[in-house]
């Protein structure tokens, strides 16, 4: 067999298992659209549930979902932004920041339910939050601060050396270089990353099951210290705890196709946020 003949063999290998994956991917999001569709109504969005969620709407579900991701936001965005820049702009590159990054890019890769785990005994247990929004929130934010941290980093490694090496020779200060010619470019790929791992803590169940997620509350939280219904976790229990399992099944699509277009929301707004910020950008 020719070289030639190889490349081309690996290639439409590598193609069909790519076509595979995506048409099975669609065909899972086709079938929850289709059979989600007949469930949304206003009724079911605005609705609070009843008989432990096989009646009623997903009202509270939605809002402590819209509650836990916001939540994660406001601890994790900042926080591994400004880890970003520091590891990225200000760390000294030796053996240190090296062993720190290992570290993140490997608690990036640490499963779900042992970020729940973490926040069970510290947040929960250790702090004395109980289960709550507060600490739901803290620890998905400490679930997605790796990702952050990583994308981030890697925007920021991609802007040129010259426009940094540029304007400290013109006298600016290393927070001026980084605030004027660093971020702008950067920003793009921060945000980006940023929001794609937001977009995967709204879909999490293992770390919200241990720390805040109640099986059914129809009832809205007055606080932080409150537990809230997560769609995610609603959705595992309809599918996996509830005795009539077919009885139900229209209101997992329906509870499905609805966590999946908030996901999409935040995707959605990751790609506005990037194309924003390139427009501003001239090399």
């Amino acid at each position: 067999m020719t070289p030639s003949t190889q490349e081309k063999l690996v290639f439409n290998l590598v193609r069909g298992v790519t076509y595979s994956v995506v048409l099975i991917v669609g065909y899972l999001l086709f079938d929850i659209f289709i059979q989600g569709i007949p469930t949304i109504s206003w009724e079911f969005l605005s609705g609070f549930p009843r008989r432990s969620g096989a009646e009623g709407g997903i009202y509270p579900a939605i809002i402590g979902t819209i509650y836990l991701v916001f939540g994660a936001i406001i601890f994790a965005l900042p926080l591994g932004m400004a880890s970003a820049i520091y590891l990225s702009e200000y760390a000294l590159q030796g053996s240190l920041n090296q062993t720190i990054r290992l570290a993140i890019i490997t608690l990036a890769g640490v499963p779900s339910i042992v970020f729940g785990l973490f926040g069970l005994g510290l947040f929960v247990l250790f702090f004395g939050f109980g289960a709550s929004i507060l600490a739901g929130s803290l620890t998905l934010a400490f679930m997605i601060l790796p990702t952050i941290i990583v994308s981030s980093e890697e925007a920021l490694q991609a802007v040129p050396m010259g426009l940094r090496e540029a304007s400290l020779a013109l006298g600016a200060t290393k927070w001026q270089t980084v605030y004027t010619n660093v971020l702008p470019y950067a920003l793009p790929g921060m945000f980006t990353g940023s929001i794609l791992g937001i977009g995967r803590a709204a879909g999490e169940t293992a770390p919200i099951l241990l720390t805040v997620a109640a099986f059914f509350l129809p009832r809205l939280p007055n606080s932080i210290f409150d537990q809230v219904m997560a769609l995610p976790y609603h959705l595992y229990v309809l599918a996996t705890q509830h005795p009539d399992t077919e009885k139900v099944l229209p209101m997992q699509y329906g509870t499905a196709l609805v966590l999946i277009i908030i996901v999409v929301f935040f995707n959605l707004t990751a790609i506005v946020l990037r194309n924003h910020y390139r427009k501003k950008i001239q090399w």
